[in-house]
């Protein structure tokens, strides 16, 4: 056995996972790990954050770290090597050019012949198909056999000057490999990737790689911003309008738009042009619940529990659902049907550091009040953490969003991509309102209901936030009705 087998049989690359169904890329956050640290089987050696939610990946296998291919935060595709593991370091020094090449993943090492054909295994799903595509040798463009391209202007030079007997002038000689200016800039995908998250065309780059192959210093010099050159001062311009120009570039900060941001802005896209939406509002006393709400925090059966106002309208929510099971429905496109759910995952949505998310409660309308209310307040805890997992945001039917937190009495919210409805709980506020004939200090707030058009008819969307008004004006219907 050769050395160089030895040290392929060593060097272990662990690749990207699909660590969601269908996703394609993710941002490494954060290291865990710097070459020459010893890892274990089952170890967590990075965080990563896909378009769903922040994940901890474990490394499979025994051995210590060779190499890091990728810095923290930036965004690798499904199926890219990211870590080199030696997972035999006592055998001596690692050879030279036994670890795999971090981003070109359209030639699969040898080591790894003997794992299974087809998708590689993943943490959730079934992971990114590999691709068969193979890049082909540039064919040689005519007088480019020295690799550097001949110019016209100095073919005919050299010519005039022999014809005419004088020696030709020397050929300036070219700083650096020359750009290719026809066909597909040559960029390795994490280089082509950061250039797209910059905003940078590779086209208008110089590469300073070997065989003209942009670099990642290349992209970060062209978004770079130029030099200040002094200009030839401009002529004045009369009128007030030459001293309103105001350079505001300066003052503007970009920043690309990836992970959770992305993900939501999509979703939100997608969701407001497709399902047509209806809002209905509805302003309601809300005193009774809010009583109920002090007394359930004295209740023994709760104690431990996180008891708010937003607990009671999940409830009442819930209960409205079951009085007009129609509403918890989905909208098949490809299929052409609408799909009626005897299970309701409510939706939270939650505020966090990376962006919205909606996790949702599986199964919530079969759960007791304190049931309900502990996985309330452990989705909103692991949410705020920034752990919530994509198999928590993923299948949920209808959704609350609480924007009466932030002081706001309504709103109109969007629909979580594939749910039927989506209620907003207001602020509650102490107002002036007509009570048993006589105009009394209550405590008042507003929802809105929006909800697809498609799956719910204004009758039925209009009963739906009707009942929930009642419920919450009349918390007692929790028991009769529930």
């Amino acid at each position: 056995m050769t050395a160089s087998t030895t040290g392929a049989q060593r060097i272990r690359e662990f690749k990207m996972p699909d660590v969601g169904e269908g996703l394609t890329e993710a941002e490494i956050l954060k290291w865990y790990v710097q070459p020459g640290d010893t890892v274990t089987d089952g170890q967590v050696i990075c965080e990563v954050e896909t378009a769903k939610a922040a994940v901890e990946l474990p490394i499979p296998y025994d051995g210590v770290v060779h190499a890091l291919h990728f810095d923290e935060g930036v965004t690798v595709d499904v199926g890219t090597s990211i870590i080199a593991v030696d997972t035999d370091p006592g055998a001596g020094p690692v050879p030279d050019g036994s670890a795999a090449p971090a981003v070109d993943t359209a030639a699969a090492p040898a080591e790894e012949d003997a794992e299974p054909q087809g998708r590689q295994a993943v943490l959730v799903g079934y992971g990114a198909a590999p691709s068969s595509t193979k890049r082909r040798a540039r064919k040689p463009q005519p007088g480019a056999s020295t690799g550097v391209p001949v110019q016209p202007e100095r073919a005919n030079a050299t010519l005039q000057a022999e014809v005419n007997g004088r020696p030709a002038a020397p050929a300036p000689v070219a700083p650096v490999a020359p750009a290719v200016t026809t066909g597909r800039p040559l960029a390795k995908p994490p280089v082509r990737k950061l250039a797209k998250d910059l905003g940078i065309d590779l086209a208008t780059i110089a590469p300073t790689g070997p065989d003209g192959i942009i670099t990642r210093e290349d992209v970060h010099a062209a978004a770079a911003p130029a030099p200040s050159v002094a200009a030839a001062p401009e002529p004045e311009v009369a009128g007030p309008a030459a001293a309103g120009v105001v350079d505001t570039a300066a003052r503007e900060r970009r920043v690309p738009v990836k992970g959770v941001r992305k993900a939501t802005a999509q979703a939100m896209v997608n969701s407001a042009f497709t399902a047509p939406h209806v809002t209905e509002f509805i302003t309601v006393d809300v005193t009774r619940t809010m009583k109920l709400v002090q007394e359930l925090k004295q209740d023994p059966d709760m104690a431990g529990l996180r008891v708010n106002p937003l607990l009671l309208v999940a409830k009442a929510f819930l209960v409205a659902i079951k009085r007009h099971p129609e509403v918890n429905a989905a909208w098949d496109e490809a299929n052409q049907e609408i799909v009626y759910k005897d299970y309701v995952n409510l939706g939270i949505a939650a505020a966090t550091p990376r962006g919205l998310i909606v996790p949702n409660i599986k199964d919530a309308g079969v759960k007791t009040l304190p049931q309900l209310a502990a996985e309330l307040g452990e989705l909103v805890a692991t949410a705020r953490e920034g752990k919530t997992s994509p198999a928590a945001m993923s299948g949920g039917t209808v959704t609350i969003t609480n924007v009466g937190v932030f002081g706001v009495d309504t709103g109109t919210p969007i629909l979580n991509p594939g749910e039927s409805a989506i209620l907003a709980f207001g602020a509650v506020k102490l107002q002036p309102w007509v009570h048993k004939g006589k105009v009394k200090p209550r405590q008042v707030t507003t929802l809105a209901l929006s909800f697809d058009h498609r799956l719910i008819d204004g009758e039925l969307g209009s009963k739906l936030l009707a009942d929930v008004a009642a419920i919450l004006e009349y918390p007692k219907r929790l028991i009769t009705w529930g």
